[in-house]
């Protein structure tokens, strides 16, 4: 099977999950258009893992003002030859992360600026969320060894786990793919890549649908 059902997917998933390795794989393999988020442009990143308390709005802001330009630009929907595009985010993240990351105060300034500017963003046709553990992600982040992640923490990971999972209880708008991958290793193992491959490219009904996958 190499035909999507649907023509934007967006691959999500916490930190270290495998995102963006999958979302080149996928537009490589389809002929697809991949959107990819330019988190390392973001110069308040590297200090908010060290100082969350004081840099979070900064950091999330600047997040969602990118984020929102490079969707409104290359909008899915307006592609004169129907291709598929695969993003390796989707713009609700934003209200996600920013609830967790901010205080009362700043995520209600935060909340009315995303409002204002949502209803504009392109909005998946599927979303798929990679799941893996957080000790799993947590030792993923540790191997790559980017600089920006190296103060990231257990306890961080998992909340912003916990916040794409309540986020599923009240998704309505579209199907959700949540991928239960934890050993899976889809950048070296073709055949773990075929097995993913093959359940996102199905037809799904909204609402959740979880899959476990074992290699």
């Amino acid at each position: 099977m190499n035909q999507s059902f649907h023509r934007y997917i967006c691959i999500e998933g916490n930190i270290g999950a495998g995102k963006t390795t999958l979302t080149r794989k996928l537009s490589l393999d389809l002929g697809a258009l991949a959107i990819y988020e330019q988190f390392t442009d973001n110069p308040f990143l590297p200090l908010f893992y060290k100082q969350p308390e004081r840099y979070a709005f900064q950091v999330e802001l600047f997040f969602m003002v990118e984020r929102h330009k490079q969707l409104v630009e290359m909008n899915p929907y307006q592609s004169l030859f129907n291709e598929t595009v695969i993003s390796d985010y989707f713009f609700t993240k934003t209200l996600l992360f920013a609830g967790q990351n901010l205080n009362k105060s700043e995520f209600s300034l935060f909340n009315r600026l995303y409002n204002a500017i949502s209803s504009t963003a392109p909005e998946p046709e599927l979303l798929v969320y990679l799941h893996r553990s957080v000790d799993k992600v947590y030792n993923l982040i540790q191997s790559r060894d980017r600089y920006i992640e190296r103060d990231v923490e257990k306890e961080y990971l998992q909340k912003i786990q916990d916040a794409y999972f309540e986020y599923f209880k009240h998704e309505i708008r579209h199907p959700v793919l949540v991928l239960d991958i934890e050993d899976l290793d889809f950048e070296r193992k073709e055949e773990d890549y075929t097995l993913v491959k093959d359940w996102i490219l199905r037809k799904y009904n909204l609402g959740v649908h979880r899959i476990r996958l074992i290699s």
